[in-house]
């Protein structure tokens, strides 16, 4: 049965260096969501290599949208491209803004509550009854963040960013706890050479030294992922803030 993959946000960045990684391998069904399937970004993915059996689907998906993760689900089932989810990327976010907690807008907390937060919530709703059909240990995983940190905060202001991965962080501990045949954890890529993680560099004012001692470029980011998420477990990591190498950290 091939293993069938879900990926939000999955047209650039990170989303598409996961996408581009699980096309690669055998026997898989790997599904594209993002907010514009005609866009030229999502129609170059037709062109990324594939591996023995694997095939693409591209389906529309914002986060900023709630019902969007159940039609783009209902779509999978009717077209039959899927009757069931192995694993499940929410990876579609936003990070356009970063102000001290003075000058934060309520429109910024908002514009950042809605797809980190919210989207994450309608894509577990929305996803849920077909991962339980998994033949495999399930997995719904989302793109954490230290930026959401309690135990070790960040020393630069992120009064909309920040909060909304802290809120993101306690639906993926309460999802782990509630669902005992789900594998719900936090996948944190790093800093990575991004166009968000470098506006974010750019932002915070972070010279090049210092970019080159703690950003990582996309390539080691997204090995790191597949490489965990090849090899996790609930037992191992559910519930928890995971780095692309593999190692655990406090929220």
């Amino acid at each position: 049965m091939s293993i069938v993959v879900l990926i939000t946000g999955a047209n650039w960045g990170i989303g598409r260096g996961l996408l581009a990684r699980y096309l690669a391998l055998p026997d898989h069904t790997v599904i594209a969501a993002n907010r514009d399937p005609d866009g030229a970004s999502s129609r170059a993915l037709s062109s990324l290599p594939r591996g023995e059996g694997t095939r693409l689907e591209v389906v529309k998906l914002d986060a900023s949208v709630w019902q969007d993760a159940f039609d783009a689900v209902a779509s999978l089932e009717s077209r039959g491209v899927a009757d069931h989810l192995d694993i499940v990327i929410g990876n579609a976010g936003v990070s356009y803004i970063w102000p001290a907690v003075a000058d934060v807008r309520l429109e910024d907390i908002e514009g950042h509550i809605k797809p980190n937060v919210y989207g994450q919530v309608a894509l577990y709703q929305a996803a849920r009854p077909l991962l339980r059909k998994s033949k495999r240990e399930p997995i719904l995983t989302n793109m954490g963040s230290t930026a959401g940190s309690l135990s070790a905060p960040l020393p630069f202001p992120n009064a909309a960013y920040g909060p909304s991965k802290l809120a993101s962080a306690w639906y993926t501990l309460k999802i782990h706890l509630e669902d005992d045949w789900l594998h719900s954890f936090s996948l944190c890529p790093g800093w990575v050479h991004t166009d968000l993680g470098d506006a974010g560099a750019k932002a915070f004012g972070v010279d090049e030294v210092t970019q080159a001692k703690f950003m990582i470029g996309l390539e080691e980011s997204c090995d790191g992922m597949l490489k965990v998420l090849s090899t996790t477990t609930k037992a191992e990591h559910g519930g928890k803030l995971v780095l692309y190498n593999g190692e655990t950290v406090a929220w």
